[in-house]
Order: C-alpha cells, then structure tokens, then sequence
C-alpha cells in the first residue's frame, strides 16, 4: 500500500471495478473495530473481502457500514454485510430502499438489462432493525472518532456525505475524479436537482475539508480546489445539454454528440485515451444524457412544452 492510499485512519479499497482505480470503498480504523464507509456492488463482494483482508481485518470484523446513497456502485453488497451483523448507516430517504429493494433492483435491470447481473449482482432485504436512518448533522461515535452525517442532495435525493475529521466522503455529490484528471458531475435519472446541488456544494465547502474521499476515485488532497472543479463542470455540462434540449436534440441522437463532448473536455485536460475510458467506466454517459435531458424538461424546455 502506498501513501496515497491512505490517510489517517483511512484506507482506500480498490474494488477493482472493470479496472483498476474506479470504484472504492474506505475502511476507517477506530478504537472499537474497522468502519466501512461504502460497499461496492455484489458482483465484487469478494473483491472487497481480499481489499479488507489485505488491510488485515476480516469482513465478519465489520459491523457498521456506512453508505453515502443507495446506487449499486456504492449500496449494493450492503446486505451481504448485515447477513454477518452489520449495521447500514443511510439517509431516511434511502432506508425503505434497503430493506425492501425490489423497487431499486427492478430500474436498474430495466437499465442494465442482461448485463445486471454481472455488473452488479444481487440485492437482498437487509432487516428493518439493522438499517439505521441518520438525521442532517447527527453525529456516530465509536471511541474517538466521529462520523457526522450531511444531507446533500443534487445527485440524488437521498444523499449523504459523511465528515470524518477534516475529511469527506463525498459519494457522487462530490463528483467523479479519477487519477489527476478534472472532478466530474455524474447526472443520472430521476433524482438531479442542480439548485440543491449547488446548496450541497455550500455545505461541502463550509466544512474546509483538507481531504476528499471520492468513491470514483481515492484520496484527494486539495482541497477547496476540488469543489472549484466540480462547481465549473456542472455549470458547463449542465449549460451543453440544455441548449440541446432547447434545439430539440433526442436522447437517442444526444449521445454520440455529448460522448464527442466530454472526451474533448477530458482530453483538453491532458487526459490520455485509456484515462477517459476509466471516466467512461465509473460515470457512462448514456446516464447522464438521461438524467439531464429529462431534468431540463421538467423545467419546462424543449420544444415539446
């Protein structure tokens, strides 16, 4: 393990998601047993067992996993943890989700389609008594460090980040980074609401974090500097597709171009080839023509209104 992989208390594990480098999970040392802050999605499960062993635990060790929302990529081997007693820390939102998530498994196939299960696996009900709804600012405490959680939705409504320190674990609200490229928005259906992004983005910034956890991908350690990345490119972004929507641009015609779009973007920020593609593996851009396309015409753009 090399110092960029850890920070603290804090480890990365790298699940190893298509590649290397796309999809983490943290493990937080405390004086009463290891955390778990995300799960990855089942079809990793024993991914993230090798990545804990490695970090010299055992996955049966782990009783409190904390997700940031209920996506696969971050939620979806939570349950194979409660099986062994864990607890799931999640936003009120995201509980039912949870413990009943044939609602969540149901869109995501019709998504994923044949490939569901071997992207994500399985999800099973997690007991009602072992998924713990966590308030805007309630603290957890386990000896000397502290989790506190921060409603932040924009991504999607059931949204948490979680402070740890002068840390955040930042889920996809605090957008997609991966290696030293820019911070990237993901915008996937049904929940993006960018006024209530750029409120969460207030929140993130008003805690000064020296450190962010992304979970697409690692430790950064700039600062300020990643939110200033991320504040540009939902602006961007965001502008780019609703001047298509305006145009009358279709989703099925919309995403060669926004493709073209964001490996121009990409590559303008010195991104190599296989660079973009890890930007493409953690965030595919067929969800965000979805979710911004259909978040501009709920405002009432396009020329069908």
């Amino acid at each position: 393990m090399s110092a960029s992989d850890t920070q603290g208390p804090v480890s990365v594990l790298d699940l190893q998601f298509q590649t290397a480098g796309t999809v983490a999970a943290f493990l937080v040392r405390t004086p009463e047993g290891p955390l778990l802050v995300e799960t990855g999605p089942e079809s990793l499960y024993e991914h993230l067992r090798s990545a804990v062993q490695a970090q010299g635990f055992e996955l049966e060790e782990i009783r409190h996993v904390f997700v940031t929302h209920i996506h696969l990529d971050h939620a979806g081997a939570a349950w194979r943890l409660a099986q062994h007693g864990a607890n799931v820390y999640v936003h009120p939102k995201g509980a039912a989700h949870l413990a009943e998530p044939g609602k969540l498994m149901g869109s995501a196939t019709r998504i994923y389609g044949d490939a569901m299960e071997r992207l994500w696996g399985r999800m099973e009900p997690i007991p009602a008594g072992q998924v713990v709804a966590v308030e805007d600012e309630q603290v957890l405490r386990f000896g000397d460090v502290a989790m506190q959680a921060i409603h932040t939705p924009g991504h999607a409504i059931h949204h948490i980040t979680w402070r740890l320190e002068d840390g955040l674990f930042t889920g996809d609200v605090g957008g997609i980074r991966i290696g030293h490229g820019p911070v990237i928005p993901p915008f996937p259906p049904p929940d993006i609401d960018l006024e209530a992004w750029a409120l969460s983005n207030a929140r993130m910034r008003a805690c000064h974090p020296q450190y962010i956890y992304p979970t697409h991908f690692g430790i950064k350690r700039d600062g300020l500097a990643h939110f200033d990345s991320l504040e540009e490119n939902i602006h961007r972004i965001a502008e780019w597709m609703k001047r298509e929507v305006v145009a009358g641009s279709a989703e099925t015609e919309l995403l060669p171009r926004f493709q073209a779009f964001m490996h121009a973007l990409l590559k303008g920020h010195g991104l190599d080839e296989p660079s973009i593609q890890d930007y493409e593996i953690a965030d595919p851009a067929f969800m965000s023509v979805q979710g911004l396309c259909r978040y501009w015409k709920k405002q009432g753009l396009g020329p069908a209104t």
